[in-house]
């Protein structure tokens, strides 16, 4: 399941997870918008393909909360 981490790695900025806008690699470093179109959709941690991470709403949300943990160093 994914981890569904509440910020962006590079620039910090909130990355909810019931709305779009977040990009993952397949080790769910996380990415906002910006952040993934400047790094040419390429992770710089391990070189991965950033993709459209899915959201998570409702139920689920619930269910399954999202992360808190930031990984933002700033």
């Amino acid at each position: 399941m994914l981890d569904m981490r509440p910020d962006c790695e590079r620039c910090g900025a909130d990355l909810p997870a019931p709305r779009p806008g977040a990009f993952i690699c397949s080790f769910e470093c996380t990415f906002c918008a910006q952040c993934a179109e400047a790094l040419d959709d390429l992770c710089p941690n391990c070189g991965g393909e950033l993709m459209d991470r899915p959201t998570r709403t409702g139920d689920l949300l619930e269910r399954f909360p999202a992360s808190t943990e930031r990984k933002f160093k700033g």
